[in-house]
């Protein structure tokens, strides 16, 4: 079968503090006419800026139908790979073939006119993409329905909250009926219930026969949604193949500090100008740990800055996942999920490091591989604001307690509690019923 993308050596190199070529007004075009003597000059001097690869000597070929989940830590070429994909930017040497219509959502809202409507917008993605009146007419209503945006749909677009405005691009990108459809990171602004509603939207479209590409740092939809998947690490292709192996080695190399990362230098650290990580550590037995007693308590505390004066609604939220990738619980120290509550939650937040920790009791998590995802993120709505996908790792070893009545073999499942059981006796052989003893609840 033909492929419907082939990639052959593709690389892109960038010049640090340079711009790439774009569509310009009569003002950028006077800018850059004023800029280019300098360019021109330095060109001349042979002073170079700095330049980075962003991917080096990247080939792979998708089949029509394939949905390919694309892994890698932040600055591994993901992005930059579906810009060109996009043809968004071009590359610096290699080669690129598609064999159909592509629509790519790779930014929140890239390609929306501010000051028009969504249901103008509509029309615009549609004819951008190639779609025909008609075709944008029969699917108008569903993209509308999926959006959740009937009420809004006249209402010019630059009025939209980032959800509003999130929702719609992805209902445009995926009811127009592209043949290859490009998904960046753009889920994680939308609430859960979206995100499995886009999910669900996607693997519709591969059922149909159409392409898919999916760039996340959420293992678990990688592994639902993708057969295949291909690792980038620092602009090469580091693996390819099934999605379940190609996750399990991303995951053992992503975790770059073991039980504990800290970040020095503050201006490296995940976050933005209103908060920053400083550290994230696994606690046992009062001390950072990789190797973790499945009898004993093990605590994950995030430090973190806040830059913001009376910063409210701020919270910790992390998702513990396992060595396949499959996310074991999400927890915050939001009242609603956290027991008790969290003294600090609902106060106002002075510039200043915080630290937050949350304790698993002993004899909970099974015995296994565990990664830390750490979000810092703000009510009002939801929004968030450090994002550090699989930042730490730790693993819990079985002592055996458990297997010395049972063969010795593992127990299966994600979590090993020890819960309360009882027996009661019922019936004698002789088939009188007998009135039950009295039964005590054993705990241990």
């Amino acid at each position: 079968m033909k492929p419907i993308i082939k990639v052959s050596g593709v690389a892109k190199q960038y010049q640090i503090g340079a711009r790439e070529a774009a569509y310009e007004t009569f003002r950028g075009a006077v800018v850059e006419t004023m800029r280019t003597p300098l360019r021109r000059l330095r060109g001349m001097m042979n002073l170079p800026g700095e330049t980075i690869w962003a991917l080096q000597d990247v080939s792979f070929e998708v089949k029509p139908g394939e949905v390919i989940g694309i892994v890698g830590r932040n600055g591994a070429g993901k992005s930059t790979l579906l810009k060109i994909l996009s043809r968004i930017t071009e590359p610096t040497r290699g080669r690129i073939e598609l064999y159909g219509r592509v629509a790519s959502l790779l930014e929140v809202g890239t390609g929306f006119h501010q000051e028009l409507t969504g249901r103008e917008n509509i029309y615009l993605n549609g004819a951008i993409l190639g779609m025909k009146k008609a075709e944008i007419d029969r699917n108008f209503d569903q993209i509308v329905d999926f959006a959740e945006l009937d009420k809004f749909i006249e209402t010019p677009v630059k009025r939209y909250s980032t959800g509003m405005y999130m929702r719609l691009a992805f209902s445009v990108a995926a009811y127009l009926e592209p043949e290859i459809l490009l998904v960046d990171e753009v889920l994680a602004v939308g609430d859960a219930n979206f995100q499995k509603k886009c999910l669900g939207r996607m693997s519709e479209v591969a059922k149909q026969g159409r392409t898919v590409l999916f760039v996340s740092h959420n293992m678990t939809a990688v592994n639902q949604l993708c057969p295949r998947a291909i690792m980038l690490t620092d602009g090469h292709l580091h693996r390819e193949g099934r999605t379940a192996e190609v996750v399990s080695e991303y995951l053992k190399l992503g975790s770059e500090g073991g039980g504990e990362i800290v970040w020095v230098d503050q201006r490296r650290a995940p976050g933005g100008s209103k908060f920053k990580l400083r550290a994230v550590r696994v606690i046992s037995r009062d001390r950072v740990a990789t190797e973790v007693d499945i009898d004993q308590e093990v605590s994950v505390e995030v430090e973190f800055w806040s830059f913001v004066e009376d910063a409210r609604g701020v919270f910790v939220n992390f998702y513990l996942l396992n060595g396949f990738g499959t996310t074991v619980l999400s927890t915050a120290n939001t009242p609603n999920a956290g027991l008790p509550q969290d003294s600090w939650f609902g106060e106002p937040h002075q510039p200043g490091l915080y630290r937050a920790r949350c304790t698993f009791p002993a004899n909970f998590l099974n015995e296994g591989l565990y990664y830390v995802n750490v979000y810092v993120a703000t009510l009002g709505p939801v929004t968030v604001e450090v994002d550090a996908p699989q930042v730490i790792s730790f693993r819990v070893f079985d002592t055996g307690v458990m297997r010395e009545a049972g063969g010795g073999a593992n127990w299966p499942g994600t979590v090993r509690v020890r819960l309360p059981w009882w027996t009661d006796y019922v019936q004698p052989l002789n088939g009188n019923s007998v009135d039950a003893p009295k039964t005590e609840e054993i705990t241990s």
